[in-house]
C-alpha cells in the first residue's frame, strides 16, 4: 500500500513555516508584506506572492478542519446582510451566526431580493447538519418570502427585529472583524477572491479569538494552548514553530 502524500508535497519550506504564515494572515490584521517581513526577521526568505499562494491553497482546507472539529452549533440562526464595496460597486455580504456567535456561513451577492435570500438559505442548509429551531432576522421582506418556499424551513419559528434597535446584535457584531480587515486591505476587489477569503477568514480567526475578558488568565492560556494543539493537528505540523 502506497503512503499518502504529505499535505505539503512539493513545497520546499517546512510545514511549520507555511502553517504559521497562513495563521498570521487570517488571524491578525497583517498584509502579505508584513508577514514577509516577520518571516525574514526569523531567517526565512520568502516573497509575499508565495505567501499569498500558500493562503489560497491551504486556507480552505484548514478552515474546513476547524469547522468540522468545533462544538455542536446552536439551534438559533441570526442572519444579517451588510453592504460592501468592491472597486466602487456595491455588493451585499450575507452572514449567519448561531446564538454563541459561531459563524455558520457567508455569501457575497449582488442583490438582496427573494432569490438572493433563498440562495443563502439553501447554502446554510447544505453547510449545517441540523435545521434550526428559530431564525432571527431584520425586517427585510426577502427573508420570509424565501423561507416560505423552502420545505425544511417552512415550520421554523421566524423572529423579526428592528435593525435600528440593535436587537440582532449577535449577527450585526459579527461584521466588525470583516470591516476591520476590509479597511486594513484598503477594500475588497474581486467578488470571487473576496468570497474565498471571507469563507476562510472567520473560522481561522475565531478559532484563536477567545473571549478572554470572560476568562481567568490561567484558563485563557489553557484554552489557547488547546487551540494551538488542534491547529498543529489540522496543519500536520510536528515541528515547534518557534524553532524557526
Amino acid at each position: 500500500m502506497k503512503n499518502a502524500k504529505s499535505l505539503y508535497h512539493g513545497h520546499r519550506f517546512p510545514p511549520a513555516v507555511i502553517g504559521c504564515a497562513v495563521r498570521w494572515y487570517f488571524r491578525f490584521q497583517l498584509s502579505l508584506r508584513d508577514i514577509e517581513e516577520l518571516l525574514f526577521e526569523r531567517g526565512v526568505v520568502v516573497s509575499h506572492e508565495t505567501i499569498r499562494r500558500w493562503c489560497d491553497k491551504f486556507g480552505k482546507g484548514f478552515a474546513h478542519c476547524i469547522k468540522a472539529a468545533r462544538r455542536k452549533l446552536g439551534a438559533t440562526w441570526h442572519l444579517d446582510e451588510v453592504f460592501v464595496s468592491l472597486r466602487g460597486e456595491p455588493y451585499l455580504l450575507w452572514r449567519a451566526v448561531d446564538q454563541h456567535g459561531a459563524e455558520l456561513d457567508v455569501l457575497l451577492q449582488k442583490r438582496r431580493d427573494k432569490a438572493a435570500a433563498k440562495r443563502f438559505f439553501k447554502r446554510l442548509l447544505a453547510a449545517c447538519p441540523e435545521v434550526p429551531r428559530k431564525i432571527v432576522t431584520d425586517q427585510l421582506r426577502s427573508y420570509p418570502a424565501a423561507k416560505a418556499e423552502i420545505p425544511e424551513l417552512a415550520n421554523v419559528k421566524h423572529v423579526f427585529v428592528k435593525a435600528s434597535a440593535r436587537l440582532n446584535n449577535r449577527a450585526e457584531n459579527s461584521h466588525q472583524p470583516t470591516r476591520e480587515r476590509e479597511r486594513r486591505m484598503r477594500g475588497f476587489r474581486k467578488p470571487g477572491r473576496t468570497q474565498v477569503f471571507l469563507s476562510n477568514f472567520w473560522p481561522i480567526r475565531q478559532h484563536f479569538a477567545l473571549k478572554r475578558h470572560l476568562l481567568r488568565a490561567s484558563l485563557y492560556r489553557k484554552q489557547l494552548s488547546e487551540r494551538f494543539a488542534a491547529w498543529h493537528r489540522f496543519t500536520e505540523v510536528t515541528q515547534n514553530p518557534s524553532a524557526f
